[in-house]
């Protein structure tokens, strides 16, 4: 029965796009917290951060957000909702994205004996050797 292993959480991501991006978002971090305030808390930790260097527009649009409008993103997490809140300034466009998830969490590989089949999967022998030979340079 998987039911116990499920633990509810949220996911963020923030994107970007930009000249250097090309036309597709780019995913510039991602996290995973337990709660709506941690997930708004990293956006407005990473937005207060920018901040500085946003033009008086987008800094303005960026502290409200900070400042008031996390708590409607923080309302729609809390109702199963997702939130986004994005910022562009000249031709940089970043957005951020926060969902609520069910994580599943894997089993930790530290403390546990892998079980046998995992001794199957085993690096070839010349990357072996050769990571683990001194530098003939």
């Amino acid at each position: 029965m998987l039911r116990p292993l499920l633990r509810p959480g949220y996911w963020c991501e923030c994107w970007t796009r930009s000249p250097a991006t090309g036309p597709r978002s780019v995913l510039l971090a991602s996290i995973e917290t337990d709660s709506p305030s941690e997930a708004t808390g990293w956006v407005r930790v990473t937005v207060r951060t920018i901040a500085s260097a946003l033009d008086r527009e987008t800094a303005h649009e960026a502290w409200d957000w900070v400042t008031h409008g996390f708590k409607e993103a923080e309302d729609a997490l809390t109702n199963g909702e997702t939130a986004t809140f994005a910022l562009t300034q000249h031709d940089t466009h970043i957005e951020w994205i926060l969902r609520p998830v069910t994580f599943l969490p894997l089993a930790h590989r530290e403390a546990q004996r892998l079980p046998a089949c995992a001794e199957q999967f085993t690096c070839p022998t010349t990357h072996k050797i050769a990571r683990h030979q001194p530098n003939s340079h």
